[in-house]
């Protein structure tokens, strides 16, 4: 791609958290946003005490990243499709967002919940689900055929339980963690290693799925989640 050629947002959708199993065809936009905005969120705990002169916010964690764009869509003629040659719609915008919806909004009936997504455009690279949407038709044929509308959405970043504890990098037992399971190693003693007590295996081999705790595989990826001896005990 040369540098002044125009490249447009694309929107990919994946039926799993770790992104690697892409469903359904990407979605490419006719015109691309005119602006977007990027949020970051670090919340706070409030532990100031009475009568005291000041604030002194305890951190709690970071929120998730928003980001917020407006689509056009539009099937006037006054904008080319993105494929050279391609005909316009004979029903307006309804088909395109129809299909946009379906890809980022509806149900997805495999995994009952709807899709992960991928936002993809030059430096923009965004993991997230979708969390709102609003679609505003503003110029239509004489017959009622919608030919323009504005679509508003809002995209909250995402990222898997593993990813999170892989991207942590923190020794702390009170936060997640990755472990890449050696030979020799039993979850008992990596509980041991991680939390201080081998009390933790039962809780931490039912977050991974895993169908016993013994005869772990060398290789394996386990996340050892923030764990409290009361959950242990359960």
């Amino acid at each position: 791609m040369t540098s002044g050629s125009l490249e447009r947002l694309v929107i990919t959708a994946f039926s799993d958290p770790q992104y690697n199993s892409q469903t359904g065809d990407p979605f490419t936009v006719w015109i691309n946003p005119a602006s977007y905005t990027h949020d970051y969120t670090i919340t706070y705990a409030d532990r100031q005490a009475p009568g005291s002169p000041g604030a002194s916010p305890e951190y709690d964690r970071v929120g998730q990243e928003v980001i917020a764009f407006d689509l056009v869509f539009d099937a006037t003629g006054v904008i080319p499709p993105p494929i050279p040659g391609m005909p316009l719609p004979s029903d307006g915008v309804a088909g395109l967002i129809d299909t946009f919806v379906k890809l980022v909004a509806t149900v997805n009936g495999v995994i009952h919940r709807p899709n992960y997504l991928k936002l993809s455009w030059a430096q923009l690279q965004f993991q997230c689900v979708l969390s709102k949407l609003k679609i505003t038709y503003t110029l239509f044929k004489p017959n009622g055929t919608p030919i323009r509308a504005k679509v508003a959405a809002t995209f909250l970043s995402y990222a898997s339980e593993k990813q999170l504890a892989a991207e942590a990098n923190m020794t702390s037992p009170d936060l997640s963690h990755l472990v890449t399971v050696m030979a020799g190693d039993t979850l008992p003693d990596l509980c041991h290693r991680i939390y201080g007590s081998s009390t933790y295996y039962l809780r931490v081999a039912a977050f991974n799925g895993l169908p016993g705790f013994r005869d772990l595989a060398p290789g394996t990826q386990l996340v050892f989640p923030p764990m409290t001896r009361t959950e242990a005990a359960a």
